[in-house]
């Protein structure tokens, strides 16, 4: 059987043109390698105008196990997910085949349906159009995790935007303090 691109329509193939001896020159399909990465990030958004929707212990359990499905769904496996009242932290594995903004865009999307079946003092839950996402190496996973783990007590000396403006500084971005919150 003559093998054709057809054949292996998810795995990344090579085609070229070799020369078969005695003059004769034949197509040849060659299967490469899995394609890998490991690209780890740290996610955060917060909610519209920072409103505490996820004050319930309860329900930001619910959110944070939700947003892990949804990423894993994704296949950008979530390492940990945690926040208080107002923003979440993500911290996961990119996917090699979606771009973090499509990412985002299914994470918010899909929770904000979830969280606003989820009760009445919910139905008006939405995310802030924006959010930050920062590289992570493999080496400051630990610490990432514990970071999320302790935000609310980090959260009783910083607001949310202390935060974030001290994530942008310490990744050397630019901002425009007009654009960054809604």
């Amino acid at each position: 059987m003559r093998p054709t691109l057809e054949t292996w329509p998810t795995q990344s193939y090579t085609e070229g043109v070799a020369q078969a001896g005695a003059g004769r020159t034949v197509l040849y399909v060659a299967i490469m390698p899995q394609s890998l990465s490991a690209i780890y990030v740290h996610a955060i958004f917060s909610t519209k105008d920072r409103h505490p929707f996820l004050r319930d212990a309860e329900a930001r359990d619910s959110m944070h196990r939700y947003l892990a499905g949804v990423s894993n769904r994704l296949e950008c496996p979530a390492l940990h997910v945690g926040g208080v009242e107002d923003h979440v932290h993500i911290l996961a594995r990119i996917s090699r085949t979606l771009s973090l903004a499509e990412w985002i865009k299914e994470l918010k999307r899909a929770s904000s349906l979830q969280a606003k079946e989820h009760g009445p003092d919910l139905e008006a839950f939405a995310w802030q159009s924006g959010y930050g996402v920062f590289s992570v190496s493999p080496s400051n996973i630990e610490s990432v995790r514990t970071y999320i783990d302790n935000q609310a007590e980090h959260h009783r000396n910083a607001t949310f935007q202390d935060e974030f403006r001290a994530f942008l500084r310490r990744h050397n971005l630019e901002w425009d303090e007009r654009y960054v919150w809604d």
